[in-house]
């Protein structure tokens, strides 16, 4: 159901996008990981909590991707009821982009390494997470430098000089807000899961 849903929503994404490049752009991470994860849905399959953090996580960088972050109509919303000084919906994607993946590292290093729930499984999903949102801010730098002028709506930066450090920061929170919240949640469906393998 949610691979329906996703794909669904990912061509209703792409229907007017703001533009067509920079949708492609922010849609890119869902249109390499669906194929992997429908390749690998019966050698590894996933807890159904983390299927539906990649769910939540691919309809923000569809909607991201649509508009363009810049100009989400909810953080057009939020900008103007709070008095923000600019959209910050993508704050809202980086905050994902740590939460979703902490949990993923979670479960592959639970399922596939000897180590065990503690301290240091915190420390290491926390720590993939903010390596995989260093890494994503190279692949901007790398699209600003060969996109020029072109690059702006994928940055999204909005004339904010911190857009980097804070986005990293923003997925630093999420991935420690996910270890905090979810950890005995995913716990419990990881004995179901297994229990049943």
């Amino acid at each position: 159901m949610l691979l329906l849903g996703g794909l669904i929503a990912l061509a209703l994404s792409a229907i007017h996008a703001y533009d067509p490049t920079t949708w492609v752009l922010e849609v890119a991470p869902i249109l390499i990981g669906a194929p992997l994860l429908v390749a690998t849905a019966r050698r590894f399959p996933l807890t159904p909590l983390i299927y539906r953090l990649i769910f939540l996580h691919a309809v923000i960088l569809m909607i991201g991707g649509h508009y363009t972050y810049a100009r989400v109509p909810l953080g057009s919303w939020a900008q103007h009821v709070f008095g923000l000084a600019r959209n910050d919906y993508d704050r809202l994607g980086h905050f994902a982009q740590g939460f979703v993946p902490s949990m993923i590292c979670r479960e592959i290093l639970l399922r596939r390494t000897p180590l065990q729930r503690g301290p240091w499984l915190f420390f290491l999903t926390v720590s993939v997470a903010l390596a995989i949102s260093a890494c994503y801010e190279f692949v901007e730098w790398w699209t600003a430098l060969a996109g020029g002028k072109a690059a702006t709506d994928f940055l999204g930066t909005q004339g904010d000089v911190w857009d980097t450090q804070w986005d990293m920061f923003v997925a630093l929170v999420g991935a420690c807000c996910a270890q905090l919240l979810l950890a005995r949640r995913h716990d419990r469906e990881l004995a179901r899961l297994l229990g049943a393998g």
